[in-house]
């Protein structure tokens, strides 16, 4: 009544209707904030409701009328789909004159082509897989190539405490959001283990080993890894022994197997990044940081770096620096910090 004196003066259902647009806004917002806490921001959120408002379902449904696709059979208007490989035309106007699912999709998507873009990637839950046919049927009706439209199905994640699954229910409003898990295991933790799994892969999510200081705990292995190069270089430094010029090092000396390993592993990262963009495979840039650290933390094992001979140990401790510029770029693609110490 305060913030909105009007509403006392309009109907039962514009107040509904207000108070509607109202807490889905507020919502929307909190998801927002959420996500940026996680890490992550878009440039543009888009509305449905902007679509209706726009006439953009009236515009596609004429688009695709217009070159002979909609005929009307059973008092409803349908979508020719079949013509585009799909399994069975689809309804787009209902008998009593509302629109499909499809119907909004359809014009979301064209509205999305009308902006510009060429490349389209969705991605959607498991529950939507069978959608996926008469979404790219809609992209070549509305004149462009079946590969314009990319979706990606991911799969559900289950949330672990003490071995079993935290239990939550919609309808009894019991669940955990996206700043209650960034706030118990830190977000870190929580992009390292969604990012460590391919997409199509169910994730158990073990809220336990998340906050977990062990070599268990993935995001802390590899940040483990980072934290004592760093260590090794402030002991160097304490000795008064500082990091040299990779120029002027002898890098031949570094024949030890897990040194031949490690300069390999970092030689690779460009091709792993490259495949990882094409295949819409994050996951690979995450196992890439494992892999890394663990070769790290077995030449560490295995090889001594300050208490060598003069030459060896800079050879070692240029290598050991490379290894840490390499784990902090890749944290930073990850979106996880590089902790100088642990």
């Amino acid at each position: 009544q305060g913030e909105h004196p009007e509403l006392l003066e309009k109907g039962l259902e514009e107040r509904l209707a207000f108070c509607k647009r109202w807490g889905t806004d507020q919502m929307v917002e909190m998801q927002k904030a959420d996500l940026k806490n996680y890490g992550v921001e878009f440039d543009l959120w888009f509305r449905e409701r902007d679509l209706h408002a726009a006439g953009a379902l009236e515009e596609a449904i004429a688009f695709l009328d217009e070159r002979g696709l909609l005929f009307e059979a059973e008092d409803a208007k349908w979508f020719r789909s079949t013509d585009f490989g799909d399994d069975k035309d689809r309804v787009i106007v209902k008998s009593d004159g509302s629109y499909t699912y499809v119907t909004a999709d359809i014009a979301y998507h064209h509205d999305k082509l009308k902006r510009g873009y060429t490349k389209l990637i969705d991605i959607w839950g498991p529950d939507h897989h069978g959608y996926i046919g008469r979404m790219q049927a809609a992209i070549q009706a509305l004149g462009y190539s079946e590969d314009t439209l990319e979706v990606l199905i991911l799969q559900y994640v289950a949330l672990l405490r003490n071995g079993e699954q935290v239990k939550m229910s919609k309808r009894a409003g019991e669940f955990i959001t996206m700043q209650d898990l960034v706030d118990e295991v830190g977000k870190d933790a929580a992009r390292f283990f969604f990012l460590n799994r391919s997409p199509e892969s169910h994730l158990d999510f073990d809220l336990d080993l998340a906050v977990e200081q062990s070599n268990e705990n993935p995001v802390f292995y590899v940040q483990y890894a980072h934290a004592r190069i760093s260590s090794i270089l402030r002991q160097g430094r304490d000795m008064g022994v500082s990091l040299p010029n990779s120029k002027e090092v002898d890098l031949s000396l570094l024949t030890h197997d897990s040194e031949i390993a490690l300069i390999k592993q970092m030689a690779s990262l460009p091709e792993e990044l490259l495949t990882a963009a094409m295949q819409r495979e994050p996951h690979r840039v995450t196992r890439y940081a494992l892999d890394l650290a663990s070769l790290f933390h077995s030449f560490y094992t295995h090889c001594h770096i300050l208490g060598e001979k003069e030459q060896l140990r800079d050879a070692r401790l240029v290598l050991v620096a490379q290894v840490q510029v390499v784990l902090r770029k890749v944290l930073g693609i990850l979106g996880v910090d590089a902790p100088e110490q642990m």
